[in-house]
């Protein structure tokens, strides 16, 4: 098991997952060709966003070549030795990856032995479960269950600040409102700039914030980065 799951891609300098280059390129090793999955995006075309993508890795040695632009996305992933699953809306994500028959595969992959790289809605799918995602589910998507490569669930762009005026629940609340209904399950929050290196079973984190972990029955617990978490 190879994953770095990234709370978000734009860095604190406006640029493109530059606070995640070194990270990206420790995980990547001497692997040289991405398969990205572009699915998230909604607002943006999927051309624009590989792209993007191939522009960001390109510095770093990395290929990039898009699911949905291969005469076969299914072969495509068998044969990958890094997977890239961009954010976006995590809904349409789990949508297209079961409508493709992509989601068995790349979980396979990955148990294989290829590196897994997410990002927001690309690291919620590498949960048991998409349902901690904060998107609107503007589709659906079929069934809630992910990839299921980490035991965790993820909220990515954590925050549980509360704009002044409104009157919705936190963060927090929602999250608690999961867990009543899930109390096998766990939950970590990732604020933006952290991100979860996991290397076989050790699972660590990494970026400027502390993380929260979310479990039924007990106080939020805050983790200072750097940390190795026993999870």
């Amino acid at each position: 098991m190879n994953l770095l799951l990234l709370s978000n891609s734009r860095s604190p300098d406006g640029g493109y997952l530059t606070h995640a280059r070194d990270a990206i390129a420790e995980i990547a090793g001497a692997r040289r060709q991405a398969v990205f999955v572009p699915y998230a995006g909604v607002t943006i075309g999927w051309d624009d966003y590989t792209q993007r993508v191939a522009e960001t890795f390109a510095p770093l040695g990395i290929g990039v070549q898009s699911v949905h632009q291969a005469d076969d996305a299914r072969a495509l992933v068998r044969q990958a030795e890094i997977i890239v699953v961009g954010g976006g809306n995590t809904f349409n994500l789990l949508k297209c990856c079961r409508a493709a028959g992509l989601l068995p595969l790349i979980a396979a992959q990955v148990w294989a032995g290829a590196a897994y790289i997410g990002w927001s809605a690309g690291a919620n799918l590498a949960g048991p479960t998409i349902c901690t995602t904060n998107d609107m589910p503007i589709v659906d998507p079929g069934g809630f269950d992910a990839l299921g490569l980490v035991p965790f669930q993820l909220n990515p762009h954590y925050t549980n600040a509360l704009p002044a005026g409104h009157q919705g629940e936190t963060r927090d609340q929602r999250l608690a409102e999961f867990l009543v209904a899930n109390p096998q399950a766990r939950v970590i929050g990732l604020p933006e700039g952290d991100w979860l290196r996991v290397d076989g079973t050790d699972v660590q984190l990494r970026g400027p914030w502390p993380a929260k972990i979310f479990e039924a029955g007990q106080d939020v617990r805050s983790v200072a980065s750097p940390a190795r978490l026993a999870l």
